[in-house]
């Protein structure tokens, strides 16, 4: 007999439950990108932070390693029959926010599963943010205050998006979802 495998059938299901339903909210983000870019860019990196949901909430249900990347590509997926045209940006943001998420587990060995970790991948996902699209979006262009409110908000996003994503989580894990 084979061994059980830590990604049972039950936890993938789980998974894809989690990423479809937060991969509609980035199909969402998605169609809203470009106009909030265009006409209030200083929001759009809050926007963007959107995306944490996937990773956070299947870590803070499941507790096991890989699901945040499994969860991001399947909401990668989901966003996609969302908002066709952003397919790759939502592929690029599921690996790079999914591959941070399980780095900052796996530097704690996927042992410490306190509201701090998840704090700091998505203070890291939120320099990551702002400074890309800071430069990508030629934000340098806006005012200086606009500038500064910008770095904040989009720095601040993810650490928002986590901390609703923790509680979606803890949510899940009260209602059984991650019973083994």
């Amino acid at each position: 007999m084979a061994p059980a495998s830590r990604l049972s059938t039950r936890v993938l299901l789980v998974c894809a439950a989690i990423g479809v339903a937060t991969g509609l909210l980035g199909g969402i983000e998605g169609w809203l990108a470009v106009p909030v870019i265009t006409g209030l860019p200083i929001v759009y990196g809050f926007l963007l932070g959107i995306h944490v949901l996937p990773g956070i909430v299947a870590q803070e249900t499941l507790r096991l390693p890989w699901v945040a990347l499994i969860t991001h590509l399947i909401a990668a997926l989901a966003s996609s029959a969302v908002a066709p045209p952003y397919t790759f940006q939502f592929l690029g943001t599921a690996v790079l926010f999914g591959g941070l998420q399980e780095g900052v587990a796996a530097l704690v060995r996927y042992r410490s599963w306190a509201p701090w970790r998840f704090f700091v991948s998505g203070l890291v996902i939120g320099v990551v943010v702002a400074l890309a699209v800071f430069f990508a979006a030629h934000l340098s262009a806006l005012p200086l205050w606009a500038q500064i409110t910008y770095l904040i908000l989009a720095v601040l996003g993810p650490v928002v998006w986590t901390a609703i994503g923790l509680w979606i989580g803890v949510g899940l894990r009260r209602a059984g979802v991650a019973r083994r």
